[in-house]
C-alpha cells in the first residue's frame, strides 16, 4: 500500500512539475509579444469601404477570409457586378465576421493591419486568392508581396493591435443575430447568406429611387 501511495505521489508530481513548465512557457511567450496600444475611437469607428459615406445606399458585408462560400461570392463577382452597376450611389463596408475556420481570426486581423497601410482591398483579394494558405507565416508572405511595409505589418499583427476592432464587428454581427457568412445589412435589412447581383438590385432600385 505505501509503495502504491508513493507511485501515486510521484505521478502527481511529475504531472503537476509538467503543468508549471507548460504554464511558464505560455507565460513567456505571452509576455514576449510587442504591446499593442488602445485603439482610438476614430479607428474602431472607421472600415474598409467602396464608395462614399453619403451615398443613398449603404452595404455592410459581415465576411471570413476562411469561408469557402464568402470565397465563392466573391470570386462570382457580385461586388464587382454592385461597384460597376452603381458606382457612387452605393457605400459598399467589409467588417469581420471570423467564425468559420482556426484561422478565420487572424486572417481577420491581418486584413485590419493591411487596411493601416491602406491596401486592404488588395490583400483582401490575395487572402481569398491564396485560401485555405492562412497561417501567420501565410499572412505575412502576402503583406511583403503586395509590397506593405513589413516590419509594420508583422508588428501589427504580432502585438494584436486591431484586435478590438474585429472583436468589435464580430459583436455587431451577433447582435443582428447572423450565425453565418456571408451576411449583409442593406440600409437596416438584413440579407443572410451569398445573395446574388439580381437580389441586391431588386433592394438597391427601391432604396435609390425612394424620397
Amino acid at each position: 500500500m505505501k509503495i502504491s501511495h508513493l507511485k501515486s505521489n510521484r505521478r502527481l508530481v511529475v504531472i503537476v512539475a509538467a503543468l508549471v513548465v507548460i504554464v511558464s512557457a505560455l507565460a513567456l511567450t505571452l509576455g514576449s509579444r510587442p504591446n499593442a496600444p488602445a485603439l482610438s475611437a476614430a479607428r474602431l469607428a472607421s472600415d474598409p469601404s467602396l464608395g462614399p459615406p453619403s451615398a443613398k445606399v449603404t452595404i455592410i458585408e459581415y465576411g471570413d477570409f476562411g469561408c469557402t462560400t464568402c470565397r465563392g461570392w466573391e470570386q462570382a463577382g457580385v461586388l464587382k457586378q454592385i461597384v460597376a452597376a452603381y458606382g457612387d450611389q452605393v457605400h459598399f463596408v467589409w467588417r469581420d465576421y471570423p467564425i468559420i475556420t482556426a484561422q478565420s481570426p487572424q486572417a481577420a486581423r491581418a486584413g485590419q493591419c493591411a487596411f493601416d497601410q491602406g491596401r486592404f482591398w488588395q490583400y483582401h483579394d490575395l487572402l481569398y486568392a491564396s485560401a485555405p494558405a492562412l497561417s501567420i507565416s501565410d499572412l505575412k508572405t502576402y503583406a511583403a508581396r503586395l509590397g506593405l511595409d513589413a516590419t509594420r505589418f508583422n508588428q501589427c499583427l504580432d502585438s494584436g493591435q486591431d484586435n478590438a476592432k474585429v472583436d468589435q464587428s464580430m459583436a455587431e454581427a451577433r447582435a443582428y443575430g447572423f450565425i453565418g457568412t456571408p451576411s449583409f445589412i442593406v440600409n437596416g435589412q438584413k440579407v443572410v447568406g451569398p445573395a446574388s447581383f439580381s437580389q441586391f438590385k431588386s433592394m438597391i432600385d427601391p432604396l435609390l429611387k425612394s424620397g
